[in-house]
């Protein structure tokens, strides 16, 4: 089997998250912050290590661990945006529109949708006509997950700092193929996915939140302190952690960000030589590419005329055992934007435990499907 979805979910994950994980069973079991005895303050101090580790690495004040990067989203957005405007972009995925949809139904929320004029790149101009004196929040995808395409984090960032606007930035297919200086970018919160680039296991995210960021909380519930106070507690993580935390996860997502500072190059240049071999090898074929030729960040999207993406992702599944991703990916204004809404998109996404030789296997099975087309279209 041959796995080119790690947009969705890393697959193979490294020795050393695992062993974290396994550790934590073993010896980090008790609930960090519920008590204080010694198993418990043992516990506290290891996920204590890792949000230190976080904030250093991203540049950020606080760091909220959440069930996940749809949580984090969800806890930045509906947490800050109670009324005026918000603005985001094509790219979004639909744990940023969904979040935006519903308090426009509910509240006193206007969300605009900024369009991408330059191919594989959105820029501050296309955010520009859009902002206004009401607007409170904008919102950022860095790397779409349906086609890679990239955002100008750090002009983007730089240009709402001067006008005193929040950023909130959809790191979930950037994090870790990236490094992040949140204070230096004007990044006022980050979300994450630590089980796609930072090759840890799913149940876990991060709201990483950087300067004068006043957030109310979406959960509610036991914390560990104030126990006597109905009110949720004010102080950080606590006011945004109700209940038991993740521990293994969370020991083994620090686990994930020692591998991705250890081998951040080597990830980027093996994303970089699949990303632009396939691109490559598929641009002789008579397929359409939707990814830009710059673009090496381990995703690409294409289709073959009169094959339905889902159609070809289950015929590289069953007949060629290689896993791709076809469909919508979660991000419907992107294939509106891309001209996809009939078909979708095979989505190929690769990491760092992928090789050339399973790319070639990939292509191979494209001109295979190529040949007899007639046949997979039945």
């Amino acid at each position: 089997m041959i796995y080119f979805d790690n947009s969705a979910s890393t697959l193979i994950k490294p020795k050393q998250v695992q062993k974290a994980m396994l550790d934590a069973l073993e010896f980090y079991s008790s609930n960090p912050g519920r008590s204080g005895h010694r198993e418990a303050i043992k516990t506290a101090l290891e996920v204590e290590k890792v949000r230190e580790k976080l904030a250093k690495y991203l540049g950020a004040d606080n760091i909220i661990f959440t069930g996940g990067c749809t949580h984090a989203l969800n806890l930045a957005i509906l947490g800050t945006a109670y009324d005026g405007e918000v603005v985001c972009t094509e790219s979004e995925h639909n744990s940023v529109l969904r979040p935006l949809q519903h308090l426009a139904d509910e509240k006193n929320v206007r969300f605009k949708i900024a369009t991408q004029a330059q191919k594989g790149r959105l820029t501050f101009l296309d955010l520009e006509s859009h902002l206004t004196k009401d607007t409170k929040l904008v919102i950022i995808n860095h790397i779409s997950n349906v086609n890679g395409d990239v955002a100008d984090i750090e002009e983007i960032g730089e240009k709402l700092k001067e006008l005193n606007i929040p950023l909130l930035v959809d790191g979930a297919q950037s994090g870790g193929h990236f490094r992040y200086d949140m204070k230096k970018m004007g990044i006022s919160m980050l979300a994450l996915a630590p089980h796609k680039g930072f090759y840890s296991p799913q149940g876990v995210g991060c709201l990483a939140i950087c300067g004068d960021i006043k957030l109310s909380p979406i959960l509610f519930g036991g914390t560990g302190t104030n126990s006597l106070e109905l009110h949720q507690p004010d102080s950080l993580p606590e006011r945004l952690e109700s209940g038991t935390i993740c521990t293994p996860n969370i020991l083994a997502f620090g686990a994930g960000v020692s591998f991705v500072e250890e081998n951040f190059y080597a990830i980027k240049e093996k994303l970089d030589d699949l990303t632009t071999f396939l691109h490559y090898e598929l641009s002789k074929l008579p397929v359409k590419i939707y990814t830009s030729t710059e673009n090496t960040n381990g995703v690409l999207a294409f289709n073959i005329d009169g094959i339905h993406s889902a159609d070809l992702a289950n015929i590289l599944s069953e007949k060629y055992g290689i896993c791709v991703r076809g469909g919508y990916h979660c991000a419907p204004k992107k294939h509106e934007a891309l001209g996809t809404i009939d078909t979708g998109l095979v989505r190929v996404s690769f990491s760092l435990f992928n090789t050339l030789q399973e790319v070639e296997k990939l292509i191979f099975a494209i001109k295979q499907i190529l040949k007899t087309k007639p046949l997979a279209n039945c």
